[in-house]
């Protein structure tokens, strides 16, 4: 009778890194189902998250050589987590983009230079976010796309409530910062063309 011993993860880390296709069938066996059931479960769709676990394990593979990994459960679930928020705010942005503008639209009808201006609006909400923290850019777009209570996003991220707080704050300052430079710059070179 043959005793196989399950690998460590340091084998199977290594035996990845180094192109083992052994090695990544059996990460793939061992995490597939858990990442999956955590990406439908919070995305409430099955295909997408099916996509969302091919994408990782994917690239995982590409980058092997590359990638550091110290935990394999660790590193595999935080991109799960990434990948699925993710998903969230680019289905939210597009939602949330489009409520805001319906609501200072209404009296209007959509047409091209209000879409160029929509668009022009989401770029500069979107360079606002690009300058702060990873971590404060992550809090505020679940808190003003996604509409997450402070108290879900500290339980996601691991976080207080008033970390949460302090990081909404500080985000907040820099966008209204941001977009009244914007404003401001704006204004003086459409008044440096009316002169």
């Amino acid at each position: 009778m043959v005793d196989y011993k399950k690998p460590s993860e340091a084998d199977l880390i290594e035996g990845l890194r180094n192109g083992d296709r052994d090695a990544f069938t059996f990460i793939y066996k061992e995490y597939w189902f858990r990442m999956y059931s955590v990406a439908q479960r919070k995305l409430q769709n099955s295909a997408l998250a099916e996509e969302l676990i091919q994408d990782i394990f994917t690239r995982l593979w590409k980058e092997r050589e590359t990638i550091r990994i110290s935990q394999l459960d660790f590193y595999l679930f935080s991109a799960v987590r990434y990948e699925v928020i993710d998903q969230i705010r680019a289905a939210g942005r597009q939602q949330t983009y489009a409520e805001y503008y319906k609501t200072f639209s209404s009296f209007e009808e959509l047409n091209t230079e209000n879409t160029v201006a929509f668009n022009d609006l989401v770029q500069m909400i979107d360079k606002g976010l690009e300058i702060l923290p990873a971590k404060s850019r992550e809090i505020f777009r679940l808190n003003r796309f996604q509409h997450f209570a402070v108290g879900q996003i500290a339980s996601q991220l691991g976080l207080s409530e008033k970390a949460v707080e302090y990081h909404l704050t500080k985000a907040t300052k820099s966008i209204r910062t941001y977009l009244k430079e914007i404003l401001i710059s704006l204004l003086v070179i459409a008044s440096a063309f009316l002169y």
